[in-house]
């Protein structure tokens, strides 16, 4: 089969589209051909070495929809998606044509959705679920996403509106603004750390329940807009790990931090997450993705690089 391949890091130049053996389900496994391959930024930092522990020579790729080809004969034939830890760290992952998983690790692919957008939802929509699960999001929860036009943002405020919770959406420009209200959200453009407090509070009278930063730069002005007892979940941090934290702040509201990480759950656990939310698509609660790049799984070399260069392209390898 067909493969993107690397069999060092550090350089992009070391993956390679190349043939390599189709891959053969060992017992209480599937083979899955792919039909579509979402391409991460964590996909182009594994092969750049950020993840230490990923084993050589390896397929990367961690989301993928497609068909259950062998396996249990309950699921061959089935349209399925998936997504994470295991592929492309420890395990040979989706950027191919075939790929083996735990007969767990896959989820019936909802039927309203196409196979390039399921595999473009694997890591926005596992993360931000993990984090409403874990922050305590649900009915009347007051919740502000910062960098909500991202990703995992707004995958974050779709999943929240179905939970009941009461969303504020936080951008860096006024046109992002002008959009999210459009889709029906409460929105502001960010100003100055300092000011943060205070533009929650105008919004949220006492602060909100919940602060999700996906952005990795507000977590110590979060703090002066937390409720009493309030939560911030964080996904990313700046480059040398560090922030400044005003912890006697923090701890006089009784406040948390909460740490969400994608890598820390395997397919099995992913599966999971995919099942309960995935019904909400075909039941016309959450958005269809738009404005995919689909690309011949032949140029992902050149659609790493992309990305690497600050691409902000959501592309789908379709092998």
């Amino acid at each position: 089969m067909k493969a993107l391949q690397f069999s060092a890091t550090g350089d992009l130049n070391a993956l390679s589209f190349i043939d390599v053996p189709t891959p053969v389900p060992g017992a209480d496994e599937v083979l899955v051909k792919i039909q579509a391959a979402g391409l991460n930024p964590s996909d182009v930092k594994n092969v750049l070495g950020r993840f230490p522990y990923t084993t050589l020579p390896r397929i990367p790729g961690r989301d993928f929809a497609g068909v259950v080809v062998e396996g249990p004969q309950a699921l061959v034939g089935r349209e399925v998606w998936g997504t994470g830890r295991d592929l492309g760290f420890f395990a040979d992952g989706s950027h191919a044509q075939y790929l083996t998983v735990s007969a767990k690790g896959v989820a019936h692919k909802p039927t309203h959705l196409s196979f390039a957008q399921a595999a473009s939802l694997g890591v926005p929509y596992t993360t931000a679920w993990d984090a409403l699960e874990r922050s305590g999001v649900g009915k009347g929860t007051r919740l502000m996403v910062i960098g909500a036009n991202g990703a995992v943002g707004s995958a974050a405020l779709a999943l929240a509106k179905i939970r009941g919770a009461r969303v504020l959406a936080a951008v860096r420009r006024v046109e992002q603004v002008e959009v999210l209200q459009a889709q029906g959200f409460e929105a502001i453009t960010l100003a100055k750390p300092q000011d943060l407090g205070s533009q929650v509070n105008a919004v949220f009278a006492g602060g909100a329940d919940v602060i999700f930063d996906t952005t990795g730069f507000w977590l110590p002005a979060a703090v002066a807009g937390l409720a009493a007892f309030g939560r911030i979940a964080i996904i990313a941090a700046p480059v040398d790990g560090h922030v400044q934290l005003p912890a006697l702040a923090l701890y006089r509201k009784g406040g948390s931090v909460v740490g969400i990480n994608s890598l820390l759950y395997s397919c099995e656990q992913c599966a999971v997450m995919l099942e309960q939310f995935g019904r909400f698509f075909d039941e016309g609660l959450l958005p269809l993705p738009v404005g995919l790049r689909e690309v011949a799984l032949a140029e992902g070399t050149q659609c790493y690089e992309d990305v690497n260069q600050g691409s902000a392209d959501k592309i789908i390898f379709l092998p």
